[in-house]
């Protein structure tokens, strides 16, 4: 099992969750992070961190978002380690209650 960063961390890259993750398993793009699946020990202590509620354990995750395990996976092969949190993007109060941000992105 593992865990997915999922829509709502699009375009807001809130980064609580890798301060609490004993692993590093956390990958960060331009426009949000993804979790590496085979780094993931399953601990589920980032889930309470987000604050926009953007972590699933792979089993609890809502089907609409069954796409981003393959892109967390993928991504997290291209995209480097992120250990240390930082400012979330600049618009992401903007677009944290945002949906379907995936759409129109070319990943």
């Amino acid at each position: 099992m593992t865990h997915v960063v999922t829509d709502a961390c699009l375009r807001c890259k809130y980064t609580d969750c890798v301060e609490v993750c004993p692993v590093d398993c956390f990958h960060e793009g331009p426009l949000f992070l993804v979790i590496d699946p085979d780094e993931c020990i399953d601990c589920a202590v980032c889930i309470p961190e987000c604050p926009v509620n953007a972590i699933y354990a792979d089993g609890d995750m809502p089907a609409e978002f069954a796409p981003f395990l393959e892109l967390n996976a993928r991504l997290a092969k291209e995209w480097p380690v992120l250990a240390k949190s930082h400012e979330p993007l600049p618009d992401a109060e903007k677009w944290k209650d945002a949906k379907n941000k995936l759409e129109g992105l070319d990943l």
